[in-house]
């Protein structure tokens, strides 16, 4: 495997443990630790918002849903981001100014949402443990990640390791704190314009820790199999170069490229953490269209391409659909 669908998924679960406690990087956890393998990234910078306004562009890819004279704009994220795209371009903008409904997958800046996450992502008593082989494989990979094992001891192991996982993409400028939902939802409620969840924190936890100690296992050895053979970084700057050119046809093709689909464990896990939650959006975007209101939905840009994306799956239900071509996209 090379990125796994749970690390994809991870990131916003990601920034909830942060809101726990901060994860700790950027210096070897302590002087008996091993040497990291590579120069420990830096941790993410405030962001200028005057610059960010100033040289802000579209990026990642738009679609207008219309039926029975209302829009829904269809807006894929990337959920792990370099700063200079906090800020949304003129296009996207238009189409937030467009609205009266940000639609995310969940909002994370709803302290309630937020806790509820917290609770059921976080270690509780019974929660699984780890065999001790691959504990101390958990370990040196932290190690060499420049993360204290004590900033990553309040999470369940699945949220250790995709932590992990995540923050490999660090080492390329791309870091969780800049992921572009979050930073819509920030915008939006400055509005003031509502923001509504299409998932529940308790949906999402399901999908990432399990209270079945072989199944955490598995999910933990999977992507410490990842972590340890160190393509994951190749992968996420491919995905990130795509979204950022708003490339959907080679990320519609990530299956052949991404040596993450290659068992019938990892195509599973794919169809459960990506393809099966499109139906359950599709059905909350519907509704609420049909409720009068004018939605702008962001949601991460593999639940909307292919036969099994959100503008395929409104086109299905009525709505005409087009793409919004940007300046740089394809």
């Amino acid at each position: 495997m090379r990125v796994s669908a749970r690390g994809l998924a991870a990131a916003l679960a990601f920034l909830a443990t942060l809101a726990a406690g901060p994860v700790h990087a950027g210096a070897p956890p302590d002087a008996a630790a091993p040497a990291p393998v590579a120069a420990c990234p830096p941790p993410p910078e405030a962001l200028k918002l005057d610059e960010l306004v100033a040289k802000a562009a579209d990026h990642g890819p738009l679609w207008k849903a219309t039926k029975a004279g209302r829009t829904v704009w269809l807006y894929g994220t990337i959920h792990v981001a370099k700063a200079a795209w906090a800020w949304p371009g003129p296009k996207v903008m238009a189409a937030i100014l467009a609205s009266d409904t940000l639609a995310l997958e969940l909002d994370l800046t709803d302290p309630g949402l937020l806790r509820r996450l917290q609770e059921a992502i976080l270690r509780k008593p019974g929660s699984p443990t780890l065999p001790d082989a691959l504990e101390k494989r958990l370990q040196a990979s932290m190690a060499a990640a420049c993360v204290a094992p004590a900033a990553l001891a309040p999470m369940r192991p699945e949220m250790q390791a995709v932590t992990l996982e995540v923050m490999q993409g660090r080492g390329l400028g791309l870091y969780p704190e800049y992921g572009i939902d979050t930073h819509l939802a920030a915008f939006a409620r400055s509005m003031p314009m509502p923001v509504r969840s299409l998932e529940t924190p308790e949906s999402q936890a399901a999908l990432l820790v399990s209270d079945d100690p072989a199944e955490t296992a598995r999910a933990v050895g999977a992507v410490l199999d990842e972590l340890e053979g160190g393509h994951a970084p190749a992968m996420l700057q491919r995905l990130a170069s795509d979204w950022e050119r708003g490339d959907v046809d080679d990320m519609a093709a990530y299956a052949s490229w991404c040596g993450c689909m290659d068992t019938p464990e990892q195509r599973a896990d794919f169809h459960k953490l990506i393809v099966e939650r499109n139906p359950l959006m599709a059905d909350k975007i519907v509704q609420w269209h049909a409720e009068g209101k004018r939605l702008f939905v962001a949601v991460g840009t593999l639940h909307m391409i292919g036969p099994a994306g959100l503008p395929t799956l409104l086109k299905a239900r009525g709505f005409r659909v087009e793409r919004v071509p940007f300046a740089s996209a394809r």
